[in-house]
């Protein structure tokens, strides 16, 4: 018990000291050690990356999932060390809706069959937004709360900790310079008057006092030194490392970039392949431009029109007046062929197409008046319409 009543005072001790010393330093009354050039610089792109990694970490949890509501959920349960329940996304609770319309509106009326093409769509929507929120969290999110939550905390401790190293540091250098003067002071002014020989005595014996409290001052800040440059160095060497840490966040990004191209790719694919569907669906308008014109007679030469698919064969490309072409008589256009390396699987909506395969290599070339989203592929003997968008022209 007494023991801890001694440190107890001692740690009061050194924080008063520290406390008054750091009070002076903020009034002008007392000097402050500065850290080098440096160092100061590596303190000041280690608090830009705290500062920016945090910033960057919140907005891409609102990214991921804007609902503030499941935010704070979601940090609950991670806090509680506790699964986080599965969530449905906004995309497969709109394909309950549509489903369910449906199924009540009559399935096998035009608009209850648009509805559940629709509703698979938004459900493979919803399905490719899940992995992209899990693989993102995993990829990106993680690594910079890891930052946060760990690198970071092991800085800001060995920071506080040099901040009360140089506190001490300064203090005793305080100190020193006090005894010193009182040191010269005492050995030049005598304390009493000449004429007594006991005050020889006494100004000797404060004199001697002063050079022991001189000694003890020196050997203090030697200590304080000494404890001050080690923890600078642990300091310095942690900071140092934030440069490891800018190499494993890029490495993230990249990761977090490629999961983004995926699903938004995947999103692509399906709303394409919905559209093909609904333009090959009877009754279906899907991107028409035309205005609503009265009800056409069924003897109307007209009617085969409405159902015409969206996208443009090569033979509606040909101007008015001329014959259209056949695909396999389609020569290169006079800028000539380039090689194209495809993306993703395709698969053909009519003849007019080609289908495609993963990582295939294809000649491609356009031609007058073509829709810019589509070029002419060639493979082998075969030639058919592929888009633009499954592609990577090589040259």
């Amino acid at each position: 018990m007494d023991f801890n009543m001694k440190k107890l005072a001692s740690d009061a001790g050194i924080f008063f000291t520290r406390a008054v010393q750091f009070t002076e330093e903020k009034f002008g009354q007392a000097e402050k050690t500065e850290l080098d050039a440096h160092f100061e610089n590596l303190l000041a792109r280690a608090d830009s990356t705290k500062n920016w990694t945090e910033r960057i970490l919140r907005q891409t949890e609102v990214l991921l999932q804007p609902n503030p509501s499941a935010r704070v959920e979601e940090f609950l349960y991670e806090k509680l060390d506790r699964k986080v329940p599965s969530r449905v996304t906004n995309g497969e609770l709109l394909a309950q809706y549509m489903a369910e319309a449906a199924s009540e509106l009559g399935p096998t009326t035009p608009y209850g069959k648009t509805l559940l093409m629709v509703s698979e769509a938004e459900k493979r929507l919803g399905a490719a937004e899940r992995d992209f929120i899990h693989t993102a969290s995993i990829s990106f999110l993680t690594p910079l709360r890891n930052f946060l939550e760990g690198d970071w905390k092991t800085i800001s401790k060995e920071r506080r900790l040099l901040q009360n190293r140089r506190l001490d540091l300064d203090a005793c250098k305080a100190r020193l310079k006090k005894a010193k003067a009182a040191e010269a002071k005492a050995s030049t002014v005598p304390d009493f008057q000449e004429t007594r020989p006991r005050n020889y005595i006494l100004s000797a014996s404060a004199s001697a006092l002063w050079n022991d409290e001189v000694d003890k001052a020196e050997q203090e800040l030697r200590v304080a030194q000494t404890e001050f440059d080690r923890q600078a160095e642990v300091t310095r060497l942690l900071l140092e490392g934030i440069s490891s840490t800018h190499v494993n966040h890029l490495r993230c990004l990249h990761e977090f970039i490629k999961s983004q191209t995926t699903y938004y790719a995947q999103c692509y694919r399906h709303m394409l392949d919905l559209q093909k569907q609904l333009g090959r669906f009877p009754g279906t308008f899907v991107g028409t431009t035309e205005p609503a014109s009265p009800p056409l007679s069924s003897t109307s030469p007209t009617t085969a029109a409405a159902t015409m698919p969206l996208v443009p064969t090569v033979a509606s490309l040909a101007p008015p007046g001329e014959a259209a072409l056949c695909l396999e008589e389609v020569a290169p256009s006079a800028s000539g062929t380039r090689k194209a390396r495809v993306l993703y699987d395709y698969e053909a909506a009519d003849s007019s197409e080609l289908a495609l395969l993963a990582d295939e290599l294809i000649t491609v070339y356009s031609l007058p008046g073509m829709d810019p989203d589509w070029l002419i592929g060639e493979r082998g003997n075969k030639k058919g319409k592929v888009p633009v968008t499954y592609l990577e022209l090589l040259s």
